[in-house]
């Protein structure tokens, strides 16, 4: 595997449904190329992105960032908040249509590749040299550009934590109890012997409370080893000079991690409804039902999961950190065609970059009636304040905004470290456009939901049910998918 170091950054989960609970006080100039006006009528905005959590009060928040940006950049701005499950719809919708928007969150998760294609979204590069100067001097080069789509830029991803290492995050109190040495876990199977004393000591309490095949036990032994490439039909491991697409489900990798599971599975380490439940795992650690769960972890992890779980948690790495192409691409902001004022809206993209009052408003609410600071400069929600959260990983930068209490002051500079010290893919910057290949894309979609969950959780017998599940993947055009990805690697490795 190619071992480039990134160069430092200042930047902050993914993942992909929870609030980020930190950020940083540290107010900047906004550079921006937006006049005050002279007398002309603001021009407005129009924002969507995704909303995960309360979204109540966001009037009185987008009032708030309203008086900012009519005296910087003479615009108004509606906050438009659409829920994880409508955003797809909803969004589709509002690209192909005619109804007004300006800004949106794109995703590589959410068909970025596809609404640039498409031409929904505008290209960038000329309206960052011309109205988001600020934007370039905070964002490294090569994040940017791996967001490029047959050679231009359509979004610019959130500054949040790039990198991503996985692990496993427990309750304290039980690891004190048993005088369990975090110290002596250096790999995923080393976990086994911890799981066995909670399975032995603690009836009630299951060891293991991940649920679905996201960051479950087989998705922290692979994590490592491969470059999804966008998905998991078709991957690259890393290793030296290797540039084979291959199938993730035929490596032998994935058969040792999914017999790791299945073995932990009969030892009654995972949970039993683990395929099949909804329920997350920090939900079954407050229940007082869980021991821990496998996750990506950040700096301040353990301060973010004592928070949602109630209980004191303390964490294990078992991988390095990691960059791939989707650190960049799976959150970002995009200027959509609908816009009526491209350069208008990019002013107000740039102040997401560099101005720290309009990001505070939007990732933390307003001061004194949401949050306040206390002695430390630390940012502590006020009782009331929970009619207004937001999930502030998805949009700007994240540098900018004041420090949730409870983790360290120099919370954005061991994070600027961390991701300082990820490993890059050797394939970083590479984007699969799927559109050839859409129909064998739905295909195999339709055999990994048969499959998958029950194959990661460990509740499906692997001798048996990994042949049966790579051949309905073969059948359904597994092997036109690699062709296709592996064609678009060599294309793409041609024009570095």
């Amino acid at each position: 595997m190619a071992k480039h170091k990134l160069v430092k950054v200042l930047f902050a989960a993914f993942i992909m449904s929870i609030l980020v609970m930190s950020g940083c006080g540290t107010k900047k100039e906004s550079e921006t190329s937006g006049s005050k006006g002279n007398g002309e009528k603001p021009y407005e905005i129009t924002m969507a992105y995704i909303a995960s959590s309360n979204i109540e009060d966001v009037e009185n928040v987008q009032e708030e960032i309203n008086k900012i940006t009519r005296e910087k950049i003479n615009a108004n701005v509606t906050l438009l908040p659409i829920s994880g499950g409508a955003w797809t719809q909803q969004t589709n919708l509002m690209l192909t249509g005619t109804e007004k928007l300006d800004l949106i969150v794109s995703s590589s998760f959410y068909n970025y590749g596809s609404q640039a294609v498409k031409g929904q979204l505008l290209p960038l590069d000329e309206l960052l040299e011309s109205h988001g100067k600020g934007i370039l001097k905070e964002m490294p080069e090569h994040m940017i550009n791996a967001t490029k789509i047959d050679g231009e830029i359509y979004g610019i991803p959130s500054v949040r934590d790039w990198a991503s290492d996985h692990g496993f995050i427990m309750r304290k109190d039980l690891v004190d109890k048993y005088n369990i040495d975090l110290s002596k876990v250096k790999t995923i199977e080393d976990m086994g012997e911890i799981f066995k004393i909670i399975k032995d000591n603690e009836p009630g309490v299951d060891p293991i409370v991940n649920t679905g095949d996201l960051l479950s036990t087989v998705e922290t032994y692979i994590y490592p080893h491969f470059d999804r490439l966008g998905d998991n039909i078709g991957v690259l491991e890393m290793k030296e000079d290797n540039w084979k697409v291959e199938n993730l489900y035929e490596h032998p990798i994935y058969k040792d991690a999914v017999n790791l599971a299945r073995e932990w599975y009969k030892a009654d380490y995972i949970i039993k409804d683990a395929a099949t439940s909804d329920e997350v795992g920090y939900n079954i650690v407050k229940s007082g039902k869980g021991f821990g769960y496998f996750t990506n972890m950040k700096p301040g992890l353990e301060t973010q999961e004592t928070i949602r779980s109630g209980r004191e948690m303390v964490a294990v790495r078992v991988t390095a950190p990691y960059q791939f192409t989707t650190s960049a691409t799976s959150f970002m902001m995009s200027l959509a065609k609908n816009s009526e004022n491209p350069e208008k809206a990019m002013d107000f993209m740039n102040l997401l970059y560099t101005d720290a009052d309009i990001m505070n408003l939007l990732t933390l609410g307003i001061e004194g009636k949401h949050y306040e600071l206390n002695e430390e400069e630390f940012a502590v929600q006020l009782e009331e304040g929970s009619k207004y959260v937001f999930n502030q990983w998805l949009i700007g930068n994240n540098f900018l905004t004041h420090i949730w209490e409870g983790n360290d002051k120099d919370y954005w500079e061991e994070l600027s470290v961390f991701n300082e010290s990820a490993e890059i893919s050797p394939a970083f910057g590479f984007s699969f456009n799927a559109t050839p290949v859409k129909t064998e894309i739905a295909a195999t979609a339709n055999v990994l939901e048969q499959y998958r969950k029950g194959l990661e959780t460990g509740t499906l017998d692997p001798e048996k049910a990994l042949p049966e599940f790579n051949k309905k993947l073969k059948a359904a055009g597994s092997d036109k998918i690699l062709e296709e990805k592996q064609k678009q690697l060599d294309e793409w490795r041609k024009n570095q």
